[in-house]
């Protein structure tokens, strides 16, 4: 559903009662480029991501095709940059019960200072109840950036919100696939190398594929549907 015409900003299902925002952007010099957030409708809604703070009303217009904007309790936030965060406090403007949700080095280091509401960190592999969704908090530092990385899980629909993994350039037109994103997405890492390659990946991606996820949200480009387990595996051995 295309939910703003002049910019192009969408909103699909792509796991039940889970929704891709995307909307695609030009980007002088680079070509083309997306952001995706997700929405994680429920009884306790939870936005994964805000998108950069100029992009606020095109998202807040696309939740609202969904729920009220003003009902969310959760917004997840990875790590802190413009795209997981730049519209946070803009959201909690808007909606009353709403807080940030992250790690608790991303709440010491920046959100406890930047939100305009105390964010709630999550300790590794806590959970979240939103109702019929169940999320697991993973901690994931410098993975693939930042020392506050943190990703998480749906349990109930095996959703994984992978962040900055697996980011593939272009307008991320298809909402789901189940093509191959690995390589468009490490043919898009090669030239800018944003993987901070910390000694534990290996490990940390082991612990992501042992949950089995079977869709995996991404920030950029296409959400995809398949074996996530082994679509993790095959990453790490690219970054060993």
């Amino acid at each position: 559903m295309i939910t703003d015409t002049h910019s192009g900003t969408n909103i699909h299902e792509i796991a039940a009662g889970i929704y891709r925002i995307n909307t695609p952007v030009s980007i002088p010099g680079a070509g083309q480029f997306n952001f995706n957030q997700y929405l994680i409708e429920d009884k306790e809604p939870m936005l994964f991501h805000t998108g950069p703070r100029q992009m606020f009303p095109l998202v807040k217009e696309a939740i609202n095709h969904i729920l009220p904007v003003e009902t969310i309790r959760y917004l997840g936030v990875s790590h802190f940059e413009a795209d997981e965060c730049g519209a946070l406090n803009e959201f909690l403007k808007i909606a009353p019960k709403a807080y940030p949700v992250c790690s608790r080095i991303g709440a010491m280091v920046s959100l406890g200072d930047y939100a305009d509401r105390p964010p709630h960190p999550l300790a590794d592999s806590e959970e979240l109840s939103l109702g019929n969704h169940k999320i697991t908090w993973f901690d994931t530092p410098h993975i693939p950036h930042g020392w506050d990385c943190g990703l998480m899980m749906d349990s109930s629909t095996q959703t994984f919100f992978c962040g900055d993994l697996f980011t593939q350039g272009g307008p991320g037109d298809i909402a789901l696939t189940e093509s191959d994103i690995l390589g468009p997405s490490e043919a898009f890492r090669k030239p800018l190398d944003y993987f901070s390659h910390a000694p534990e990946t290996q490990t940390v991606l082991e612990r992501l594929a042992q949950q089995q996820p079977v869709t995996l949200a991404c920030m950029h480009g296409s959400a995809w549907h398949g074996d996530g387990a082994t679509l993790l595996r095959a990453l790490a051995e690219k970054l060993s």
